[in-house]
């Protein structure tokens, strides 16, 4: 009894010592909940995480103080609280108010490379977009479509395939757009480029995505001269839990996905694993594809100050294609018409697809130093195998409707008296190895300043030949143009298949028309210094970086003149900007930027070949950009308007001509592009957002250029200087406004809408005087969503989801890849000469989706 009496009455000691009290509550949106909202005690280090319906529990030693509440998107609040000795003090409904500008400490791997713009800190234009939007309005589209709400922004390209998609920023392409996976660069090192099907697994795993538009605020070595793009992906998580989910949509698409985490362990382990399949039919005729992604991440707390994370992930996919065709063609067959392919053995066979295998892996260490010092590096590797389908040889045989005819291309190479194909389908391999290393290193030199400096190294190795993948009946197909194995007869075919690309591809013997490698190094090294005081902030940032490239081309030279002259490029940026707020009013900021950007290996040597190009160098780009932020708890906003010039810069385009496919590069190409942007949210009551946006620009080319036409086999078919002064910029609208809402309609069951409309669209046709404007479209997408909570405590709910994008089933044109002027008696579509050759944007398409949480 006396030992029952001592254990209770040191039990209440124990307690009272480390337990004053509890507070509970829910934190929302003012919408529904927001489950991983962090809540912490200010002052100690006690927190929690908000569960899957925004209820959290915190045990407090104190009784009062102040609760700190942050989320991502999100302004932090706090809130006090009071609560006696053992009392749960229940402080109800918490609402955050939207912050569209800021991204908080959901980022937990990384901290130091992931360029994140948090708040006045950063003065520049961002956007940041959540995973709950991106998980409910992407469906069936690629990652790039969670942008079309974003000032100045423009996709293009879906109507080509599953992953096909390009995004401009400011009028400036993709590979003009520095794209960043949690800090690592993923531009492609010889053009700069982004294939998004190789990234299809982003709206799975992507915490969230910011965009900076305009030269933005990245610490590393890259020239972002659109803007920066930074996905965010998600770490091992904190908690035990995962979903499980089932989409459908259009043309017998569907995707399933499933991912657990175990949560992290008392030993600081924990793991992340995902794993999604998709298929469908494509919305265009011939466009079908199927995939796969995967994601694992394994994090290891060592202590305080050592926080490790693995991360592994890759999208297998294979897909067809469809090409632009002249509008003449559409108007006969069909805005879905499609005549890459046709029927082979009771089965439709493409004559253009893209098939690729892209496994991404990364290690991350932050390195807490001291209370005023931190290192975080990031290790990362990829390893890219696939290419593009094609055909070779004779133009193949048509059936009435213009479908490939294999039947008689069989017949014609079965006859054939040497057993050559007269036609054969082949693929252009595109393989690649790269390895690289980011890290930065920061310290708070004083109160008010920071300092950061870190590196930026990589190495590639790209490989690029064609292989046969179907002789349609020959014996073999006959290479007449190898210098070191001439009348060579290929016999072996290879697959296409997303997984056993990884090994099956053909060796030197059986490459043919190309088959060379490059091996690029690039070593930056970059610093910046921050100060912040009161309502004041100011950055500068100033970067150098050198790039090496080697050519080796083992088909068109003989051994001991294979190897390419090596150059090397020094480049080099400075970018400053400044913020300062005024209590109630807003804040205004101002940035400028200068870059000297090195060209991309494919613009180096002449004609795909082992020559110079003399007339590369480095590309000169000065920004300029002022802007406002305004917040309260009704309104945020912004307004910004930028200039920016670029100089030196080469472009090149392709078109078919006469059946003939033709590529074009401008060389000494200047442009400039100025422009206003501006966007808001608005929360008019508790359960109703209204968002907005709009840019007005101004994107033209200045002075001349050195336009060079080649053919499909890389020979010069005409050279000339050429005025272009004042001509448009094309594949980037550059009047862009956007309205959408959403309403909740009752608890849980909401209804939203977005509004976008694109006008000043011209035909992507490179630098060219006088450009052809594209008829200005609207398109409204729609959706609904609800969530049913479930389980005995409602921890656990089902989001079900249905978007219905371009409600009205809106005709328009989504980009031309021709400029041919309308005159007096040519037969005209929506007002534009009826031989231009582009593609029609999706028409009416839905998808819906249910996803368990548990």
């Amino acid at each position: 009894m006396k030992n029952w009496l001592f254990s209770g009455v040191l039990f209440l000691m124990v307690t009272s010592a480390f337990s004053q009290g509890k507070v509970t509550g829910t934190i929302t949106d003012g919408q529904g909940s927001l489950p991983g909202a962090n809540v912490a005690i200010k002052g100690s280090k006690v927190g929690v995480s908000a569960d899957f319906d925004g209820k959290f529990s915190i045990n407090t030693t104190v009784d009062a103080g102040e609760l700190v509440i942050s989320f991502i998107g999100f302004e932090p609040k706090t809130v006090k609280f009071s609560v006696a000795t053992g009392v749960t003090k229940d402080l109800g409904t918490i609402v955050l108010t939207a912050n569209s500008n800021e991204l908080s400490e959901i980022v937990v791997i990384g901290k130091g490379i992931i360029d994140i713009a948090q708040g006045r800190k950063t003065p520049i234009a961002v956007s940041t977009i959540r995973a709950e939007e991106i998980q409910a309005k992407i469906g069936t589209s690629d990652i790039t479509q969670v942008l079309v709400n974003t000032p100045s922004v423009y996709v293009a390209g879906q109507a080509g395939g599953f992953g096909d998609s390009r995004i401009s920023v400011r009028g400036f392409a993709q590979d003009n757009t520095a794209f960043l996976l949690n800090g690592q660069p993923i531009n492609g090192m010889e053009d700069g480029k982004v294939y998004w099907s190789n990234w299809s697994g982003m709206s799975d795993v992507a915490n969230a995505v910011q965009i900076q538009r305009g030269l933005g605020s990245s610490k590393l070595a890259i020239s972002s001269v659109g803007g920066t793009v930074n996905f965010v992906t998600k770490a091992t998580d904190k908690k035990e839990g995962g979903f499980a989910s089932v989409g459908v949509a259009n043309d017998n698409y569907y995707k399933t996905t499933a991912a657990y985490n175990t949560g992290m362990s008392k030993s600081g382990w924990g793991t992340s694993v995902l794993l999604s399949h998709w298929q469908g039919d494509g919305y265009n005729d011939g466009t079908a594809g199927q995939g796969e992604v995967y994601f694992i991440s394994v994090g290891f707390k060592a202590n305080e100050n050592h926080n490790f994370n693995f991360l592994l992930t890759g999208a297998p996919q294979e897909h067809d294609q469809n090409y632009g065709k002249k509008l003449s063609v559409y108007e006969t067959y069909g805005r879905k018409y499609n005549d890459n392919g046709g029927v082979l053995n009771g089965k439709y066979v493409a004559t253009a697809g893209n098939y690729y295998h892209k496994p991404v892996a990364n290690l991350n260490w932050d390195f807490n130093i001291n209370d005023k010092s931190s290192l975080s590096t990031v290790l990362y590797a990829s390893w890219g195998r696939g290419g593009s389908v094609g055909s070779v040889g004779a133009s193949p045989k048509r059936t009435a409707d213009g479908h490939v005819d294999y039947d008689a291309i069989v017949a014609a190479n079965e006859a054939s008296t040497t057993g050559a194909s007269t036609m054969a389908l082949r693929n252009s391999v595109n393989n690649h190895e790269w390895y690289g290393l980011v890290s930065n290193f920061r310290t708070a030199l004083t109160e008010n300043i920071d300092f950061n400096m870190g590196l930026d190294l990589r190495t590639y190795k790209g490989i690029h030949f064609r292989q046969i993948i179907n002789l349609l009946g020959a014996d073999y197909y006959l290479d007449k143009y190898s210098l070191n194995n001439p009348n060579n007869q290929i016999s072996e075919t290879f697959t296409n298949n997303r997984y056993s690309v990884l090994t099956n591809y053909a060796d030197e013997k059986n490459r043919y028309q190309w088959d060379y490698s490059e091996t690029i190094t690039y070593g930056g090294f970059f610093s910046q210094i921050e100060y912040a005081k009161d309502n004041f902030s100011s950055f500068f940032q100033g970067a150098i970086s050198n790039q090496a490239h080697t050519r080796t081309d083992r088909y068109g030279y003989v051994p001991g003149n294979q190897d390419a002259e090596n150059v090397n490029n020094v480049g080099y940026n400075v970018k400053g900007g400044a913020s300062y707020k005024i209590e109630q009013v807003g804040s205004f900021y101002a940035n400028a930027g200068y870059y000297s950007r090195q060209p991309y290996h494919d613009n180096i040597y002449l004609n795909f070949g082992n020559d110079v190009n003399p007339l590369t160098k480095n590309e000169k780009i000065l920004g300029l950009e002022l802007g406002y932020n305004y917040s309260s708890k009704f309104l945020s906003g912004s307004i910004n308007a930028f200039r920016t010039s670029w100089k030196d810069r080469v472009t090149s385009t392709s078109s078919e001509v006469n059946s003939v496919l033709q590529y074009k590069t401008n060389e000494g190409v200047e442009q400039l592009h100025t422009g206003i942007e501006l966007d808001f949210v608005a929360k008019l009551m508790n359960n109703l957002d209204i968002t907005g946006f709009a840019s007005f620009g101004d994107y033209q080319f200045v002075g001349n250029s050195v336009i060079t036409v080649r053919d499909e086999d890389r020979n010069i078919l005409s050279s000339a200087n050429v005025d272009v002064d004042g001509g448009k910029v094309g594949d980037a609208a550059q009047t862009t406004l956007g309205l959408g809402a959403k309403y909740e309609i009752l608890p849980r069951f909401s209804v939203d809408a977005d509004w976008r409309n694109y006008s000043k669209l011209y035909s992507n046709v490179g630098a060219v005087k006088n450009n052809l404007e594209l008829p200005s479209y609207d398109v409204v997408d729609s959706g609904l969503s609800y969530k049913i909570l479930t389980g005995s405590n409602k921890q656990n709910s089902v989001f079900l989801r249905l978007n219905v994008n371009n409600v009205f089933d809106e005709v328009y044109i989504s980009e031309l890849a021709s400029a041919i002027t309308a005159n007096p008696g040519d037969t005209t579509v929506r007002g534009l000469n009826s031989d231009n050759r582009g593609f029609y944007g999706y028409g009416r398409t839905w998808n819906f989706s249910v996803r368990y949480n548990f």
